[in-house]
């Protein structure tokens, strides 16, 4: 299964241009990605969005998470993502203060991370930045970067 349509048909392309070196936005310190995000607020924003789309549009993958009693991705589970995804992109170092290394590849060896689950993550994290309204050279910034995560993640051989 590929990337499937709309945003995410040119990441192999662009993740192909982080490597050469081609890219228009290369963050900084003073200008990072959760900066030209607006900072925790709109981060935070993204994440429930995201979050919801999943609840919504991918029941498998939501399936993955912790649920709470209404069968959503649990609240617990969303503020791990949310302090996780603001030090990502360059925000407070929150998540390891608290939970330590992300250690991403250890963190989801407990599920099984196909094609289809990295697939479906990327369509909720688009239809998220979307409805947030990112783009530009972060939004190709985080495009190519967040597909090749999602990547990294897989763990099932196909």
């Amino acid at each position: 299964m590929g990337l499937g349509s709309g945003r995410w048909d040119g990441v192999r392309a662009e993740v192909r241009g982080i490597y050469s070196g081609a890219m228009a936005y290369a963050p900084t310190e003073l200008d990072s990605p959760f900066a030209r995000l607006g900072g925790e607020e709109p981060v935070r924003r993204l994440v429930t969005r995201f979050y919801d789309h999943m609840d919504a549009d991918e029941p498998a993958l939501a399936a993955l998470h912790e649920r709470d009693e209404q069968g959503r991705v649990s609240p617990r589970a969303r503020e791990n993502f949310a302090l996780f995804l603001s030090e990502w992109l360059g925000g407070p170092k929150n998540f390891s203060a608290t939970r330590g290394h992300p250690r991403l590849r250890m963190r989801h060896a407990r599920v099984s991370v196909n094609e289809a689950m990295r697939d479906a993550w990327l369509r909720c994290m688009a239809s998220a930045l979307n409805d947030e309204g990112v783009s530009g050279d972060v939004r190709g910034f985080l495009d190519a970067r967040l597909a090749e995560v999602a990547n990294f993640l897989r763990n099932v051989p196909e």
